[in-house]
């Protein structure tokens, strides 16, 4: 029962939610929606697929420290990695159930996770080259995958600028969140050798880099709105996402005072309302693109 227990809590499966702005942002451009497509590529991405990455990572890195939505992991054990095997496969199943195309994407994206921690490439030793694939797969990959299993529509068909465009704005936006995400953990990379890009840039640097980023990402995101949609949109996207801005600043004011304050509290803090904060928007986007909300 314990070891059941402890399984669960590696699945994190609450925080697929901070995962949930990509998926919501690929339906809100979807022109071909479902309610069979919708709820089996939502179910099967967020209880599925990301749990089981989650799972499969957790029981190569063996954390003793915070990891995300987990202040203090438990030990890891085989039962853990034979249960993130068992999601992939359900998950992949679930895919296949709406079309080929989808599960194979669905498929590439569970073995780039998993190159991730692997021992065997173990991406998180290379800043650069593993900051790009997590952001790129959790990203553009993820809004594509999931476009094309909303619309069932087949690979070549959803390969647009149309789509590939707002993808790449997600990437964007996970390459200056990622770092962030890393910033609490440097003592614990350090020591397995994971010479990841926050700390590859330090403490400060990680929060400058990410400033940066989001600068470009946000000015990207201006950009989409006023020139694919309207100007209501592009000017909702500020408002709605400014209590993150005011977070992050903040944080970076007492980071800059004091490095403690670079810890997993204010960490998931972050995540917490960044993914309120996007969740809410793309909701409120996808209402007014389909105009379900004047029904």
């Amino acid at each position: 029962m314990k070891k059941a227990l402890h399984i669960l809590q590696h699945l994190r499966i609450p925080f697929s939610f901070f995962l949930l702005p990509v998926y919501i942002f690929a339906l809100g451009i979807s022109p071909n929606i479902g309610e069979d497509r919708i709820i089996l590529s939502f179910v099967l991405l967020h209880f599925f697929i990301y749990p089981a990455s989650n799972a499969y990572n957790s029981y190569f890195d063996k954390d003793e420290k915070s990891i995300g939505l987990i202040k203090n992991p438990p030990p890891v054990t085989i039962g853990l990695y034979y249960t993130s095997l068992v999601f992939d496969f359900i998950g992949i199943a679930l895919a296949w159930m709406i079309s080929m195309e989808f599960a194979i994407l669905v498929f590439i994206y569970g073995l780039a996770s998993k190159a991730y921690s692997h021992p065997g490439i173990r991406l998180k030793k290379y800043p650069w080259l593993g900051w790009f694939i997590a952001g790129f797969f959790q990203g553009l990959f993820t809004f594509y995958m999931a476009y094309v299993g909303i619309n069932g529509f087949g690979i070549e068909l959803a390969l647009k600028w149309k789509v590939i465009f707002p993808g790449l704005l997600t990437s964007f936006f996970l390459w200056g969140s990622y770092p962030m995400t890393q910033v609490y953990q440097h003592e614990e990379d350090n020591k397995r050798g994971d010479h990841t890009l926050s700390l590859f840039l330090g403490v400060r640097g990680t929060f400058v880099f990410t400033l940066v980023v989001f600068l470009l990402a946000t000015l990207g995101f201006e950009y989409y709105f006023l020139n694919y949609h309207n100007e209501q949109i592009a000017i909702s996207f500020l408002l709605f996402m400014s209590p993150t801005v005011l977070y992050f600043l903040i944080w970076c004011a007492l980071v800059h005072r004091n490095e403690k304050f670079a810890n997993f509290g204010w960490t998931m803090g972050l995540n917490l309302i960044s993914a309120l904060c996007l969740n809410a928007f793309f909701i409120y986007f996808f209402l007014q693109i389909s105009h379900i909300g004047q029904l």
